[in-house]
C-alpha cells in the first residue's frame, strides 16, 4: 500500500483494469447540530455487487466481456442526524453517467459534482439527485476549506515482496466546512433546509485489484480536538504475517508542530461481530515512542455486511501527559464479504443500479421509507 499526501495525485488516474477502482471521499460533521454527511464519487465502485461479480465470472471465465470499471462509476451520499441515519443513497452506472475534471482535481456523477479551485484553495461541491425509492430530493452546496495539510510520502516499490495494490492520498486532514442542504419530499412537496457550519476530512482511493484480494482488514479513524488533531490509518494485508502498516498524523495546536509516526505498533481487543457485520476489534491501542492512542468505538452509524461506521472515543497520550474522553469518527473495513454471492445479494439492496431491477433494493427501500414515515 502506497500513501502520500501529493494534490497532484487526487486527479483521475483513468484506471481500466479489469476489477481497479478510485474513489473521493469528503465527511463534515456539525457538532452543534448533531449534523453529519458523507459524500463520495467513485471511478470503478469498489463495493459494487454488480462489479464484482461480473470480475469474478470474468476470471472463472464465465464471462467472456472483461469488466470495466468506467461501467461501475457510482455516487453516494449519507446524512445522519442526532446519531441516526436520514438519508442513505447509493447509486452507480455506466461510463456516460461519470465525467472528470479536464486538467484539473474534480469529477462528476450524474448531477453530483466536486472541483477543486486552488487559487482559493477550496473544495466545492454541488449535490443533485432524487432518490424516488424513499420520496426524496436533495439538492446541496458545499465548500471544504483545508485547515492544514501534511506532506508524506511511502512507497511500497521501495521495500522487497511489497507490491503495490492500493493507494491512500490525504488530501485534506482536516477542513472549514460550510453548506446548505436542501431535502424535499417528491410527493409533498415538504422541505426541509439545513445551513451547515462543522469541520470536515478528505481524502482519495485507489486500486488495481479488488480489495479482497490484497487486504485482510482495514481501521480508520479520525479526531479534532482543542490541542490536538489526529488521524490513524491501519491495514493488515492478505496473507502476511508482519505487522499492519500503519500511521499517526498529528497536529500540536500549542506548537504548530505536525507529525507523522510509521513504525507503529497496533493491538486490536474486544473483538465482536454482528448478524452481518463482520468480526472486528472494537478498541485499539496504537503506539510510535512518545506517542501512543487508546481508540473506543462506541455507537454504530452505519453497518454491513463489510463495513462499520462508529462514533469513537479516543485517549491521546503525548510524551506522558494524557487526553481522555475526545469524541471522534472511526471506520472499520473487512473486503472478504465482497468476494460472498450471500453478502453480494445482500449488498444489492442499497445499490440502486442504472436500468437495472431489483426486488431486494425495492423491498429494501420499501421498508425503510415506512420507517421514516413512521419516525416522523
Amino acid at each position: 500500500m502506497n500513501i502520500t499526501t501529493d494534490p497532484l495525485q487526487e486527479a483521475w488516474h483513468r484506471l481500466d483494469a479489469p476489477g481497479s477502482y478510485e474513489w473521493w471521499y469528503f465527511d463534515a460533521e456539525d457538532e452543534a447540530q448533531g449534523i453529519s454527511v458523507v459524500f463520495i464519487w467513485f471511478a470503478g465502485f469498489a463495493f459494487s455487487p454488480y462489479y464484482l461479480s461480473h470480475y469474478e465470472d470474468w476470471k472463472a471465465r464465465r464471462r467472456d466481456d472483461q469488466p470495466n470499471p468506467m461501467d461501475y462509476a457510482g455516487f453516494s451520499f449519507q446524512l445522519y442526524e442526532n446519531g441516526k441515519e436520514s438519508i442513505n443513497f447509493i447509486k452507480e452506472g455506466p461510463r456516460e453517467l461519470f465525467a472528470s475534471e479536464d486538467g484539473g482535481i474534480g469529477v462528476r456523477f450524474e448531477g453530483n459534482r466536486f472541483v477543486y479551485d486552488p487559487s482559493r484553495d477550496e473544495y466545492r461541491l454541488t449535490i443533485d439527485f432524487s432518490f424516488p425509492s424513499r420520496d426524496r430530493s436533495v439538492h446541496a452546496s458545499f465548500s471544504f476549506r483545508p485547515q492544514h495539510r501534511f506532506d508524506y510520502c511511502l512507497d511500497t516499490s521501495a521495500h522487497d515482496g511489497v507490491d503495490f495494490r492500493h493507494q491512500w492520498v490525504l488530501s485534506v486532514p482536516k477542513a472549514e466546512v460550510l453548506g446548505v442542504l436542501d431535502i424535499k419530499s417528491i410527493s409533498s412537496g415538504k422541505r426541509q433546509v439545513l445551513n451547515f457550519r462543522g469541520r470536515g476530512y478528505h481524502d482519495h482511493n485507489l486500486g488495481i485489484v479488488p480489495m479482497y484480494e490484497s487486504i485482510d482488514r482495514w481501521y480508520w479513524g479520525r479526531t479534532f480536538s482543542d490541542r490536538y488533531d489526529l488521524i490513524y490509518y491501519v491495514v493488515f494485508l492478505k496473507n502476511r504475517t508482519s505487522r499492519p502498516q500503519a500511521v499517526m498524523m498529528l497536529r500540536d495546536h500549542e506548537s504548530g508542530e505536525q507529525s507523522v509516526f510509521d513504525a507503529v505498533s497496533v493491538s486490536e481487543s474486544r473483538f465482536t461481530r454482528g448478524l452481518f457485520a463482520p468480526p472486528h476489534a472494537r478498541a485499539l491501542r496504537l503506539q510510535d515512542g512518545p506517542v501512543a492512542i487508546e481508540v473506543q468505538h462506541r455507537k454504530a452509524l452505519d453497518a454491513g455486511p463489510f463495513y462499520l461506521r462508529y462514533t469513537s472515543e479516543f485517549t491521546v497520550d503525548v510524551d506522558g501527559k494524557r487526553f481522555e474522553r475526545i469524541g471522534g469518527i472511526s471506520e472499520f473495513l473487512n473486503p472478504a464479504a465482497l468476494n460472498s454471492r450471500l453478502m453480494q445479494f445482500f449488498t444489492a439492496s442499497r445499490v440502486w443500479r442504472e436500468g437495472k431491477k431489483s426486488g431486494m433494493y425495492f423491498l429494501y427501500n420499501f421498508f425503510k421509507h415506512q420507517f421514516d414515515r413512521w419516525r416522523l
